[in-house]
């Protein structure tokens, strides 16, 4: 059963509220997302904030220590107030106006940074105060359970002895750098565009999807309609003749030996015209099928499409446009008329262009046919005067099985196969088919088929 318009209007609303409700959702957790993490990382950088405070307490603790103990070694009362700086998040200097021993403040280091709970790596160096220039220095590097090994010596060039005369003898401060804390920590929040815009990828995927499911709908509903009507008109077209041979042969029947042999004839001949209708709709129908295989078979030969046209001109105004006061107008123009094809499908297509636009007109027919050359081409042009199409349904009318919307008005005969047909064996041969068409005024189909110019010498 095909879907009604009320149904595919009632699954649009709905895959519509439905892309709209996730969208809703998504959003509202990307911003609760992202307002937890903002809380998280505020906590963690105030978490960090002070551990950093409660290390650089710790440190200046202890290097005031270290310069304490250095003056009871010395026997030093100097005041040592304020001699403690922190120069950066990770470099102290501490002045001494005394002698400090490489070794023993190295050693000093290392018991008060332990005692601290300061297990980090650290590095430090003896300045002289006058050329603010390093005399000596040393990597330390924290292993496990408080013990420290040396990394890397700055001033290997220096001989003990004088760098011990150098600490007697000149006015020094030392510094402690953790290359290990470098610049305070600060989390940041992630990229706030990444989680937008891998929801705007979402959305759009979903509904890419959404759409394209809808023109499958739209198009499932479109083909059943076409089915549906393609069943229905071949139903009445063989019924049609199928009625009338049934008639006819009942007719023949019931005629007694005197009943006049004209009108035996006669009716003789009806089911004879009935049944070539027959064979010929069967036929179309099952060549339709062997296109759509490519088991159709096509021979080849040398026509002249210029006598095709002529002869479907005088068979059409003898058979359908006497009666009608219709006329067919030629102009052959081509100076080149000899195209490689078949002669009965290319006999086919001209005659199926002529007896639709004789169908479908609603005045007296009145066709042009016109022929020119064009770039290696012969173009066949047919120009009606019937009703015209618009532009909603022009772009289907070479669809297998389409016709062209009527409502409820079915007085035109046919399955909807005609200019699949043409279109099909043009391209067969190597040509195409175009249209332009005016709603009420008629239409202009052109047929392009390619030319062997080794037919003209």
């Amino acid at each position: 059963m095909p879907m009604s318009n009320k149904r595919i209007r009632t699954v649009v609303f709905f895959g519509i509220i439905s892309i709209l409700s996730i969208l809703a959702i998504q959003i509202f957790w990307i911003e609760k997302n992202i307002e937890f993490q903002e809380t998280n990382i505020a906590i963690q950088n105030k978490q960090d904030s002070l551990n950093t405070v409660q290390f650089n307490d710790k440190v200046i603790i202890a290097l005031k220590k270290v310069a304490d103990d250095i003056q009871k070694l010395n026997n030093s009362e100097m005041n040592l107030y304020g001699n403690v700086q922190q120069q950066s998040a990770n470099y102290f200097t501490v002045e001494l106006q005394d002698t400090v021993h490489p070794f023993l403040l190295e050693q000093l280091l290392k018991w008060e940074f332990d005692e601290k709970n300061l297990r980090e790596d650290f590095q430090f160096g003896i300045y002289d105060c006058w050329s603010d220039s390093i005399i000596y220095g040393n990597y330390m590097k924290f292993e496990t359970d408080s013990i420290y090994t040396i990394k890397q010596n700055f001033h290997w060039d220096f001989k003990i002895d004088e760098v011990a005369l150098k600490l007697n003898t000149d006015l020094h401060y030392f510094g402690v750098v953790f290359p290990g804390r470098g610049h305070p920590k600060t989390h940041h929040l992630p990229n706030p565009i990444t989680p937008w815009f891998y929801l705007i990828v979402i959305i759009l995927f979903v509904v890419a999807f959404f759409i394209f499911s809808v023109s499958i709908i739209v198009r499932q509903k479109k083909l059943s309609e076409i089915k549906n009507d393609f069943i229905n008109n071949m139903t009445h077209e063989l019924k049609t003749p199928i009625a009338t041979i049934r008639i006819s042969s009942e007719s023949l029947l019931n005629f007694d030996d005197k009943t006049d042999p004209e009108k035996r004839l006669r009716y003789a001949g009806i089911i004879y015209k009935e049944n070539k209708r027959l064979e010929q709709q069967v036929e179309r129908v099952l060549n339709i099928a062997k296109l759509d295989k490519k088991e159709l078979k096509l021979k080849i030969e040398t026509i002249n499409v210029h006598e095709i046209i002529e002869e479907a001109k005088e068979n059409f105004e003898l058979s359908q446009l006497e009666e009608t006061g219709g006329t067919i107008s030629i102009d052959l123009k081509a100076d080149l008329y000899i195209v490689q094809g078949d002669i009965v499908h290319i006999t086919n297509i001209i005659n199926n262009l002529i007896d639709n636009a004789i169908k479908y007109c609603d005045k007296v027919p009145e066709l042009e046919i016109s022929t020119r050359n064009s770039k290696n081409k012969l173009l066949i042009t047919f120009k009606d005067n019937g009703k015209g199409i618009s532009k909603e349904n022009i772009k289907y009318i070479f669809d297998k099985f389409y016709r062209v919307p009527t409502g409820n008005v079915h007085d035109v005969k046919g399955f909807g196969l005609g200019l699949y047909y043409v279109k099909t064996i043009l391209e067969e041969l190597g040509g195409n088919i175009s249209v332009k068409s005016t709603l009420y005024k008629g239409s202009e189909f052109t047929v392009s088929l390619p030319i062997n110019e080794e037919n003209y010498g």
